[in-house]
């Protein structure tokens, strides 16, 4: 069966590389890694749902990358039909999120779980009428003040360090679970891997 990984962000270049966006930097570091490259969705072999999205096939492992280019409110009209597509089981699908509640390149995967507040989250829970389906969650930190401005905004050199570490660590985590290590596991060995040995001021080890 194909797997989807979804990556969530904002389309255009004023969106790029900002906090929201973590998603897609997560989805494009996979398709180079495969040496894919991201099409228009109107070219996907045997679909006929909205196409405003950009994908990048991949049949070994199966699976499709995919960054919606709805803004991120509106995730869920792209992503449920690619699901149903597929066969409509949402424990096929992945989804890459940013996370305010999480600080700077902390990593969490889970196999389930509500939106917490995060506006792409909930359209792909509203639109697939459920909440379990795996993802991961990519800390970008608390704002000092305006949210809003906070997510739209990009990283400083220090965290932008940190983030592309993160992207790499992550991705790793998701090629696992492609090639067929059950979610329970990856979330086992790459939870452990991000804690145990890091050092103590090292985001990566306040996970859970």
């Amino acid at each position: 069966m194909t797997r989807l990984v979804v990556g969530l962000g904002n389309p255009g270049p004023d969106y790029e590389k900002t906090r929201h966006n973590v998603g897609f930097e997560v989805v494009e570091h996979l398709a180079l890694h495969e040496g894919l490259f991201f099409d228009p969705g109107d070219r996907l072999d045997g679909y006929s749902g909205p196409p405003d999205f950009l994908f990048a096939r991949s049949h070994v492992p199966d699976v499709l990358l995919v960054k919606p280019m709805t803004f991120m409110n509106r995730s869920g009209e792209v992503v449920a039909p690619l699901v149903e597509s597929l066969g409509g089981d949402p424990s096929q699908l992945l989804v890459v999120v940013d996370d305010l509640d999480l600080d700077v390149a902390v990593l969490r995967l889970r196999k389930r779980g509500g939106h917490g507040g995060q506006n792409g989250m909930r359209s792909i829970i509203g639109a697939l009428g459920t909440d379990r389906y795996p993802r991961l969650r990519v800390g970008i930190g608390r704002p000092e003040t305006d949210a809003v401005r906070h997510v739209l905004g990009r990283f400083d050199d220090p965290e932008r360090g940190l983030i592309d570490d993160a992207v790499q660590r992550a991705a790793e985590a998701i090629e696992a679970w492609l090639g067929g290590l059950p979610f329970d596991k990856v979330m086992s060995r790459f939870h452990s891997r991000w804690t145990l040995g890091a050092d103590p001021d090292d985001p990566a080890r306040n996970t859970e």
